[in-house]
């Protein structure tokens, strides 16, 4: 037997070759829904739709195709396979690792962290599947993709996912003043405000403000540094940073 017999498994290179195409729109369509989301910033961008766009794709593939070497070509069955239904096990796995998945997600601050993560595991359970399954030449190709994607994505990021949030905290004595400062500001660091709090301190009169802001490049010590020197009213302030 060769290696190419190997890979093929049941199925011929035809079939294969189909399916590695449908993973590739499952790529393409999962990418396209992603960088909609990441437009309006949201947390899961086009890495995350893509990884399970594709992972789904791969799920159905191996729920309807996976189990040909179960059945004899003679219509007949192996010892102890008659009605059996090999595909429910393939559910429950997709199910479960769900949970596995969500262990890794976290919010902290206004931040979601993780969902790319939760995702790749939930897809390395499908590629599980299809190498347990004989499908050995969809489980490989599954598996490049994922990694070239997160390894380019990583390297080269695109588009929306490439924007950073800051958050900002800020203990100042004039809070009108500030207001029209930190307005203009943000406008020279072409930030956008995704969340905003106010509070006055009745006793010494300071304000506190609680921003996220979101922008292509984070927010830097230098250029923090340089709005406070130009700020006297400012009396304390903090940034934490983390690119998506």
């Amino acid at each position: 037997m060769s290696l190419g017999d190997v890979l093929l498994g049941d199925l011929s290179l035809k079939m294969n070759l189909d399916f590695c195409l449908r993973l590739l729109l499952a790529c393409f369509c999962g990418a396209a829904i992603g960088v909609e989301r990441s437009k309006h910033f949201k947390e899961a961008g086009v890495r995350t739709h893509l990884i399970v766009c594709v992972g789904a794709a791969l799920a159905m593939v191996v729920s309807k195709y996976g189990f040909a070497d179960l059945y004899l070509p003679d219509q007949g069955t192996f010892p102890g396979t008659r009605d059996a239904d090999p595909a429910r096990i393939a559910a429950q796995v997709i199910s479960g690792i769900s949970f596995l998945g969500a262990g890794v997600i976290f919010k902290r601050e206004g931040l979601v962290r993780g969902l790319t993560t939760a995702a790749g595991i939930w897809v390395t359970a499908a590629i599980g599947l299809a190498v347990g399954a004989g499908m050995l030449m969809i489980g490989v190709f599954s598996t490049s993709v994922v990694c070239l994607v997160q390894i380019l994505m990583h390297k080269y990021i695109l588009g929306p996912d490439a924007y950073a949030t800051n958050q900002l905290h800020f203990t100042v004595k004039n809070g009108y003043e500030f207001n029209h400062a930190l307005t203009e500001q943000l406008e020279r660091w072409d930030g956008t405000v995704l969340d905003s709090a106010f509070s006055r301190n009745q006793e010494d009169g300071t304000t506190d403000y609680d921003l996220t802001v979101r922008r292509r490049k984070e927010i830097s010590y230098a250029e923090m540094k340089e709005f406070i020197a130009q700020h006297e009213e400012i009396i304390s302030c903090t940034n934490s940073s983390a690119k998506k």
